[in-house]
């Protein structure tokens, strides 16, 4: 059973947000999970509730399905982070002048699996 979950629109760099998600890329689920709620980045609460959501969409498909689910069986098979729109603001500066500041963000996705074979109807 494979399952994904996406926030959009983090007010995150995506570099910033690259260097937690790439430390929790293949390994389980639970795992990745203790590893951010002590990560010291800010972004690791947010890829967090990504990785909580996904673990959440995959045992709400089993059960669709009939099937059954441990959270422990769960592996981080994809993770990635695209840029989002950047946020132009402008800052007054000497002489008249105005300086730009680009604010960045992130739309973080997350696939979790638990490697087992599905059936082709």
């Amino acid at each position: 059973m494979e399952a994904k979950a996406q926030a959009r629109f983090v007010r995150s760099t995506p570099m910033k947000a690259r260097r937690v998600v790439n430390e929790i890329r293949g390994k389980r689920a639970l795992e990745a999970y203790d590893v951010l709620r002590f990560a010291p980045q800010a972004v690791a609460e947010d890829v967090r509730k990504v990785l909580h959501s996904a673990m959440h969409n995959a045992k709400y498909r089993a059960e669709e399905t009939g099937q059954t689910l441990k959270f422990e069986d769960l592996v981080i098979t994809a993770a990635w982070v695209d840029e989002g729109p950047t946020m132009k603001r402008f800052q007054p500066r000497a002489q008249g002048r105005a300086g730009q500041i680009l604010k960045r963000t992130s739309h973080i996705t997350l696939v979790v699996s638990d490697n087992k074979k599905e059936e082709v109807r």
